[in-house]
């Protein structure tokens, strides 16, 4: 695996991290090459990574760069990634022919942040829960609310990390209060499954923003979730309430998922939540994620830690196909296919 060279890339609703990566026979991850391209200025996946190839990665050997693993939002079906934040579908057949790849691999986004996760140097992470900054031995949780919710579960393995993607997002939003009710009741109104990331996202924000403002007789003025967390920081009652509501409902959820889960630890990989940092101390955050009943004295041992470093999930899977690599000889098809390989 000496000078092993591939093309590893994180694809999310709204942007496209592609890098050119470097493996020694130590299993250690260079970054030779890197860029960030946004989803929507583009027709295809296809497009993006064709562009990659001729303007980032010129001089390198066409066999550095007709294997490539991508980390994307959603699931792998009948060769296409199915996922609701995506601009485009992606097939993987017509990828593979448009770039004539020799190989092409896709996994779920944060099965690859989650492996990340576990390269990372501490310095690359800001703590959330002050005061609670080690972690007991034990699974890890790694989950984002980013244009949509990802969220993965790390195992720790003899032989490498073992990681279950989820699809948490998806899940029934469960309301903690008689508001959170309210605003349940007018999200009901515009969709039939009110999911988890339908409040806990980027966009969530923004329904939070609108719900509350439909609640409270105002008119909605802000469109996007920067503009709202800006408005909050000037004092505007109803951004504040928003962005508050936020970090309590994210609360909640890591700590239901870290329940289920039995996380040791939690990594909280970008998105949104850079943005709010300065308003987790004043919000129900910490509390709503320990307020579990018998649960509490756990999870108040649970550190939490924002992830700072935005080339994760090009690391994340680069480091799944390298241990991919060494796993090939032993895994079985079906294996193979739950893995995500195509």
């Amino acid at each position: 695996m000496s000078a092993l060279r591939f093309i590893a890339a994180d694809v999310g609703g709204t942007n496209a991290r592609i890098a050119l990566v470097q493996a020694d026979d130590a299993g250690r991850i260079a970054v030779l090459a890197y860029r960030k391209y946004p989803c929507g200025e583009y027709p295809s996946l296809a497009a993006i990574l064709a562009d990659f190839v001729a303007t980032e990665a010129q001089g390198h050997a066409r066999a550095d760069l007709d294997r490539m693993v991508i980390a994307s939002a959603g699931v792998v079906l009948d060769e296409e990634v199915i996922n609701s934040n995506l601009p485009w579908r992606i097939s993987l057949p017509e990828t593979r022919h448009e770039l004539q790849l020799r190989e092409l691999h896709v996994i779920n986004d944060f099965a690859a942040a989650a492996h990340g996760s576990q390269r990372l140097d501490p310095a690359e992470s800001r703590l959330l829960t002050p005061g609670v900054d080690v972690a007991e031995p034990g699974p890890a949780l790694v989950i984002g609310p980013g244009t949509g919710l990802g969220a993965a579960i790390c195992i720790p393995h003899p032989r490498g990390t073992v990681v279950l993607p989820t699809e948490a997002g998806m899940a029934g939003f469960a309301p903690g209060n008689a508001r959170e009710i309210e605003l349940l009741r007018w999200m009901q109104q515009r969709t039939r499954h009110v999911t988890t990331e339908h409040f806990v996202s980027g966009p969530g924000l923004v329904n939070l923003y609108d719900a509350i403002c439909a609640l409270d007789g105002a008119q909605p003025a802000l469109r996007a979730p920067a503009a709202i967390s800006e408005a909050a920081r000037r004092g505007d009652a109803i951004a504040l309430d928003a962005v508050l509501t936020f970090c309590a409902l994210l609360g909640s959820v890591i700590g239901d998922l870290a329940v289920i889960a039995s996380a040791r630890i939690v990594h909280v990989a970008g998105g949104i939540v850079p943005q709010l940092t300065d308003f987790l101390p004043n919000s129900d955050f910490r509390t709503r994620l320990v307020d579990r009943g018998a649960m509490r004295a756990v999870l108040e041992r649970v550190p939490v830690r924002l992830i700072e470093n935005e080339r994760l999930g090009v690391i994340g899977a680069a480091s799944w196909y390298l241990q991919h690599l060494e796993d090939e000889g032993t895994k079985t098809p079906a294996m193979q296919g739950q893995a995500g390989a195509a």
